[in-house]
């Protein structure tokens, strides 16, 4: 079984998106502060396209509706996680893990 890369399944209609929404933002969608369109991957503040739910999780890479600019940076800390998750990971703040939430009872035992 081979496993095929979504985005690239219809690579014209990806870099048709990719040039859309370059043409569209400045800013990035995660961390708010400029892109500068004209570095090239692998730097780390070059211009990507991330989708909002991720491919991963059944989002569509060819709708630009799902699709927004980032660094390559901030994609890379979110990942297929959430906004939320990459700002924590960029500001150095802890994730909770989900055995370190308070425990809240009911009162009623």
């Amino acid at each position: 079984m081979s496993r095929r890369n979504p985005r690239r399944a219809n690579g014209w209609r990806r870099d048709q998106l990719r040039r859309r929404v370059l043409a569209a933002y400045d800013t990035c969608a995660i961390c708010g502060k400029p892109v500068d369109k004209t570095l090239r991957t692998p730097h780390p503040m070059s211009p990507e396209v991330d989708e909002i739910i991720p491919v991963s999780r059944g989002g569509d890479p060819l709708s630009f509706t799902n699709c927004r600019l980032v660094h390559r940076h901030c994609n890379r800390l979110k990942s297929n996680k959430s906004d939320a998750y990459a700002r924590a990971q960029l500001e150095h703040k802890p994730t909770p893990s989900t055995t370190s939430l308070p425990l809240t009872t009911s009162g009623e035992w």
